[in-house]
Parts: C-alpha cells; structure tokens; sequence
C-alpha cells in the first residue's frame, strides 16, 4: 500500500522535551539526514537514497514507519527506491512527500527547506481505521481506549499510530478493551483552535463510555493535532481518566488537565518538526513502533495487568 505523506505544523515554538517525554534517536539515517543539510547543497543529498548502496538507508527509512503486521502504513512500494537509478530513488521518495516539489533539486539550503516546510502543510495517509465502540454501545469491558488522530488523517483514528496502539491494547488485554476514536475536523487549518475543536467531543464521549459502562477504565491517546485536543478534553474532565499517551505533541511540555505526570507518557522523537522543532518529517510518521510500550504503558496507569 502507498502511503503519502505530508504534516501539519503548529506555530508554537516549544522547549526541551521534559523527562516524561520519550526520546528517541534515529542511528542508522544518514541518507535520510540529508533531506535538510546544513550547507547550501538544498536538498541534492537524497540521492544518496538511489544506487546499489541504497540498502541501509531504505532499511532505516522503512523502520520508522510501522508495517502492516502491526496496522496500516505497509512500505512494500518502497522497494523501487533501491534501483540502479537515483533518479527513480527521488522519484519514489519524491511520491511519498508529493508537496516537497522542487526542494529536491533546488540548489540553495533555504529554499530547499522552504519547500519542505511549504509542503508540510497537510498529511494525507491511506489506510485509515474507524472505531466507534462507544457509540454503537458495545459490551462493557475493562478498558476503554479514546484517540484522537492527527491532521488530515482519515477515519477518526487515522493510521500512524491509532491502530496500532489500539491493536497493542486488545493483544496484551486479551480483547478486554473498547476503542473509540474521535470525529472531529483534524485539518491543517483547524490547528488554530489548539484542540478546542475536538476536546468537548473527546471530553464527551469520555463521559459517554463511563456513563454505559461505570466500572471501565478509560484512557486516552493523541497523535500530532490529536494531542492538543487530548490536552483541551483533560481540562474539562475531573478524575474520569485513568491515563494518557501522546505522540508528537505541540504541548509536550503542559501538564493533561488534572492527570499526576506519572499517568501520562510523551512520545517525542528526535528531529520531529511539530514537537520537537525540527526538520525530519519522517520523524513525526515513526510513532507505530511504539505502540507496544505506549499499550503497556496505558494498561498499567488503569492499574489492569496484561493477559497471560
């Protein structure tokens, strides 16, 4: 499956990441470091992508977005990336970041990042996943999970990380969990409500699954523009939730309504533009590989234990 990618940046600039905020490195992304140089090469440097040395770059560029064994965003069609040719390289590369245009030959640093930022502007992501638990009133179980995607992701959990969470959450519960995600306008330029556009529907449906089934334990997940409304939901709400991970937010560093720090776990990744300030795109796509932790993470903040 063709996964085409673009992302929404919010306009905030935003310190360090606090120490509950995941961290990560990405070793092995040479080839993909030269998406932004740091001379006035532009953006040249991903032709290092193409030729038959080619291989240890794909491999890391494939790894930081998850595969279909865990959920949606497959990179089978990646492969083409690693012909004879670079030009073909760019070519797939090029397919996958459509709106970088002519960032990819321009000869000056500053217009090169330019267009990336300019083609940052919107995410497209196929593969989507819809989840509505809550509303379609199904049976009661222990948990329920409640996500908001990020910008211009379709359904309302999207497919960088929703679904894979969500499937981490089922696998290590043993199916004792809801998921709902929630339907509100994630577009590029619903940003400037920081959240307020989808936290009363969040806030709600979080009032919602606990007023059907009292005894669950609900806890939320954000990715990107997601994340803000998670945080504007958690204002609104006492002590219905249980716990919280967010993946690449704008607001890493504000506390998620009256949540304790160790009930919540932010995932930031080294060079994401959105909650880091960076540049590496890819970077704010790698969130899949951390589902697993992220379920984990959740479950034990619901004081549940995992199936054995």
């Amino acid at each position: 499956m063709k996964t085409v990618v673009a992302l929404s940046l919010v306009g905030a600039a935003l310190g360090a990441p606090t120490k509950t905020i995941e961290n990560r490195q990405f070793g092995g992304l040479g080839a993909l470091s030269s998406l932004i140089p740091s001379s006035g090469s532009g953006l040249s440097g991903l032709g290092s992508l193409g030729g038959s040395g080619s291989e240890s770059g794909l491999g890391a560029l494939a790894s930081l977005l998850p595969s279909s064994s865990s959920g949606p965003g497959d990179l089978s069609s990646l492969g083409s990336l690693g012909g004879s040719s670079s030009d073909s390289g760019l070519g797939a590369l090029a397919s996958l970041i459509p709106s970088l245009g002519s960032g990819l030959s321009d000869s000056s640093s500053s217009s090169g990042i330019s267009s990336l930022l300019g083609g940052l502007s919107k995410r497209q992501l196929t593969g989507s996943i819809t989840a509505n638990d809550v509303i379609d009133k199904a049976s009661c179980k222990e948990l329920t999970f409640i996500f908001a995607r990020g910008s211009d992701e379709l359904g309302n959990m999207g497919s960088v990380v929703g679904p894979p969470v969500a499937t981490q959450l089922k696998s290590l519960t043993g199916n004792k969990v809801n998921v709902q995600g929630v339907t509100y306008a994630a577009t590029a330029e619903s940003n400037v409500a920081l959240g307020a556009n989808g936290g009363p529907i969040m806030a709600n449906l979080v009032e919602t699954a606990l007023k059907q089934c009292p005894d669950t334990k609900v806890v939320l997940g954000g990715y990107s523009q997601g994340s803000m409304v998670v945080h504007n939901a958690a204002s609104r709400l006492s002590a219905e939730v249980t716990g919280a991970v967010l993946f690449g937010d704008p607001f890493k560093t504000q506390a998620v309504g009256k949540l304790a720090s160790g009930k919540v776990k932010e995932y930031c990744a080294s060079g994401d533009p959105v909650c880091e300030n960076g540049f590496n795109v890819m970077a704010h796509l790698s969130y899949g590989s951390d589902a697993k932790e992220a379920a984990q993470f959740l479950i034990e903040a619901a004081g549940l234990s995992t199936s054995s």
